[in-house]
Order: structure tokens, then C-alpha cells, then sequence
């Protein structure tokens, strides 16, 4: 709990500034923005804020972390898709975003031909969580209940979330039914599951690691491709269902059109600092692992997870305008 509360405190910030030496190199001569597209507090925003603090002292330029909400984070995306693109503005996006052109209609940016591609992040897994009192500890135990009682609701922190299509995927591949309780925020999830108003839920995996410490919460599996070193013991859901794994993942990106030069300079330097052995170990405390990439690899990763979604999304009959 301490260390997630102190990357909250740390993420406030509202900017880092740079030594006084300016660099000989062109780039950057300003200071430079990181958009968030979610509120402030985070998982999201407090590794921008990480991140930002070493990309200051790596390039001698302020980098500025600014939170632009709303709209299941597509305002901020939007805002950065029609940025001009110099370098000056970036983008911290997730799995979110390559969710949504299956769960609206209309969008007003494509995750793959407005942003250019910088390098991977951070990933991890999602977790099913819930109150003390239910009865299944295990996926196992998960299952055999819901068959024997259809219609039990899970929450999550929203419709078409990660959590959610995760939930809705375990349901089709188990043979199950759940009724998806949606909150807006996990934060609202996790009171629900703790109160026992909602007896089970799939949520981010940092923000309930304090009431599972607590034991105000109790851990039934991981979604991830495998065991997360925060909880070693903590099976996850493809060890029951062979071949199930969803992550949430962390990227940066710029606008689509930023020089191949500029984009190899902000590559080198966010995997610096995504590898900086503090960054990292604060990464880790939250339960999520630096994976960082070229950008052709995280474009190739994009483009392969965008079709996992609709099916799902057709599957759980969401609608979202």
C-alpha cells in the first residue's frame, strides 16, 4: 500500500524540470508533453510521471505531464492525433484504445494510422478478486459456481473495458453465464466488492493490492500469460482455461508524420528510462513488468490485438454511442 500510495504522491507533479544545460542536438529546444488521456492518480498517470522525471535529465528539456479526461479516454486521444507532429506531443495509451474501434460507431482518431509508434512500456494482468465471504477461492471453484448458479453478477470498472471483454471471453470459453455489473471507475468496483454489495469482480491489479494485503479482498486468479511476481502464489486463468491471457499494456506514441529522427531520439530515451532500475522497481510494486520495444514492434503488437475485440464486444451486446 505504501509503495503505490507514494507513486500516486510522486505522479502530482505537474511537471519535471530539466537541468540548465540545453543539449547541442536540435531536439527538443522546448519543453515537451506527455497526455494522459485519464484522470490524475492513475496507474496511467503515474507512470507518465514516472517516465517523465528521467526523460527531463536523459534530454535536458522539461517533459510535462498533462491529464485531458472524458469520454472513455478518446478526448485526450483526439487532442494528440491532431497535434502538430514535432515531437512536442506525446501520448501515454493503453489497451483502451485499441478496444474502442470495436465498442463505437464513430471515432475521430485510428490507433494505428494517426500516432506514430514509440516503444512499449509496461504490461500485466487484470485480476478477479472478491469478498471474503464467497465461496469459490479458485477458477476452478469460479466455474463450478457459476454453472450452478447462472446470473451471478461480477462488477468491473466499466463497459468495454479490458476487464470486462476479459470476463465476457472467460464466460464464452467456460461455458458460463455472469451478469456484468459496470461502475464507472475501478475505484467504485472495489467499495461494492469490499461491502459485499457485489460478491465478485475482474479489476486493475494495483489498485486492490492493498485490500488484498488487508484481507479485505481475497484473489480467485490473474489473467495474464503468466504469475505475477507481486503475488507469486496466484494462479492465473489460463492454467484452467488453457490458452486464455489478457494484459493491460502501457505506450507511447506521437502523432502520426513526427521525423524518423525524432522518433528514433524519444525511442532510445523512453526505453532508458522505462529500464531505470527505480522506474522499474516502482513499476513492479504496482504489479506490472517494464516490456519495452521498437516501434515496428509495437505497431505489429497493436494491429494484433485490435482484432480480439469485436467478436467479444458482439458476443456481450455492448453498445456504447
Amino acid at each position: 500500500m505504501r509503495a503505490f500510495a507514494s507513486l500516486i504522491a510522486a505522479g502530482f507533479a505537474l511537471g519535471v524540470a530539466a537541468p540548465s544545460a540545453r543539449a547541442a542536438d536540435p531536439y527538443p529546444t522546448k519543453p515537451v508533453t506527455i497526455v494522459v488521456p485519464y484522470p490524475p492518480g492513475g496507474v496511467t498517470d503515474v507512470i507518465a510521471r514516472l517516465l517523465a522525471t528521467k526523460l527531463a535529465l536523459r534530454m535536458n528539456q522539461s517533459f510535462i505531464v498533462e491529464n485531458k479526461s472524458g469520454a472513455g479516454g478518446t478526448i485526450g486521444t483526439d487532442y494528440v492525433a491532431r497535434a502538430k507532429p514535432d515531437g512536442y506531443t506525446l501520448m501515454i495509451m493503453i489497451d483502451t484504445n485499441t478496444i474502442a474501434p470495436a465498442l463505437y460507431a464513430k471515432l475521430n482518431s485510428d490507433p494505428i494510422k494517426d500516432f506514430a509508434p514509440i516503444s512499449l512500456i509496461a504490461t500485466g494482468p487484470h485480476i478477479i478478486v472478491a469478498h471474503p465471504s464467497f465461496g469459490p477461492s479458485n477458477m476452478k471453484e469460479l466455474i463450478d459456481y457459476a454453472k450452478a448458479h447462472p446470473g451471478e453478477p461480477y462488477g468491473s470498472s466499466g463497459n468495454g473495458t479490458g476487464q470486462n471483454l476479459g470476463m465476457e471471453e472467460i464466460k464464452l470459453k467456460a461455458g458460463i453465464d455472469l451478469r456484468h455489473v459496470p461502475y464507472k471507475g475501478g475505484g467504485q468496483a472495489i467499495n461494492d466488492v469490499v461491502g459485499g454489495q457485489v460478491k465478485v469482480a475482474v479489476l486493475g491489479l494495483a489498485p486492490v493490492l492493498p485490500f488484498l494485503k488487508s484481507g479485505q479482498l481475497k484473489a480467485i486468479a490473474l489473467t495474464g500469460e503468466k504469475r505475477a511476481p507481486v503475488l507469486p502464489n496466484l494462479a492465473t486463468v489460463g492454467e484452467t482455461l488453457p490458452g486464455f491471457a489478457t494484459l493491460q499494456w502501457f505506450a507511447a506514441l506521437a502523432p502520426a508524420g513526427v521525423p524518423p529522427d525524432i522518433v528514433v531520439k524519444l525511442h532510445d530515451a523512453f526505453v532508458a528510462a522505462a529500464h531505470d532500475p527505480e522506474v522499474e522497481q516502482r513499476i513492479a510494486a504496482i504489479g506490472l513488468e517494464v516490456r519495452t520495444s521498437t516501434p515496428a514492434e509495437l505497431k505489429k503488437f497493436m494491429e494484433a490485438d485490435l482484432p480480439k475485440w469485436p467478436p467479444l464486444v458482439k458476443a456481450a451486446g455492448i453498445k456504447i454511442e
